[in-house]
């Protein structure tokens, strides 16, 4: 393979990254291509920092393959993570609009590789192509909507009434009778995070609830046995 043709299977996995990215979905191949000139590939192990707090915006991020782990330490040291963004999804879109640098920290929890959307060049891509910007609000309120979501739960009086949330949240029918299989995307230890507890106190909750009847857990597949009953118990938990 030529130089040339290796340059070009490059930038059309780059453009397909891009074309799968909701925030461009929807965009010609012709300007999928300028942003893919814009763009930068980063390769990280796992455990490996994108970016940390405060650090100067380089622009913000697409995940090609892998996950990466945005989160905040609170001043006892303890973790919260925001959210983990996985193939397809843009996160840090909103430091273009801002020179305080990255709020968050964001860490690879598995092999990944990320594409950096340079912080100049896409500016004057912007001011080039106006419809863009109307996207990029689109995509910075759907964040909106996760962080609100993650408040909401960790507001919620304690870890079994957020795990019997987070479970609900994920049934088609929350007053059906049938089982539902959830399969982890993340580990327990993180999924434990997003929650706001520790994996062992996780545990014991997840454990509890397997004694009860109410969940069956199989490697990293979660089954609901009886939406309706965990249903009724989270009623219970919030008072209604």
């Amino acid at each position: 393979m030529t130089p040339d043709q290796f340059a070009e299977l490059k930038q059309a996995a780059i453009v397909n990254t891009l074309r799968a990215c909701q925030l461009f979905s929807g965009l010609a191949t012709a300007d999928l291509k300028n942003v893919a000139a814009i763009t930068l590939l980063k390769t990280l192990a796992k455990g490996d920092y994108l970016f940390r707090e405060g650090e100067p915006s380089r622009g913000f991020y697409v995940v090609q393959q892998g996950a990466i782990n945005v989160h905040r330490v609170g001043t006892s040291g303890k973790e919260q993570i925001i959210h983990v963004f996985r193939t397809g999804e843009s996160f840090a879109e909103a430091t273009l609009a801002t020179e305080t640098g990255y709020p968050a920290n964001a860490r690879a929890l598995e092999p990944s590789q990320v594409l950096l959307v340079q912080k100049q060049d896409f500016i004057g891509l912007l001011r080039r192509h106006p419809e863009l910007a109307l996207r990029m609000l689109g995509s910075m309120s759907q964040h909106l909507r996760v962080l609100v979501g993650l408040l909401d739960d960790l507001t919620l009086k304690d870890v079994e009434t957020r795990l019997a949330n987070w479970l609900v949240r994920r049934c088609p029918d929350p007053e059906g009778t049938q089982p539902v299989a959830i399969s982890l995307t993340m580990t327990k230890r993180v999924l434990a995070a997003e929650l706001g507890t520790v994996s062992e106190t996780f545990s014991r909750t997840l454990a509890k609830f397997r004694e009860q009847g109410l969940v069956a857990v199989k490697g990293r597949v979660l089954t609901v046995l009886a939406p309706a009953r965990l249903t009724a118990l989270l009623r219970k938990h919030l008072g209604g």
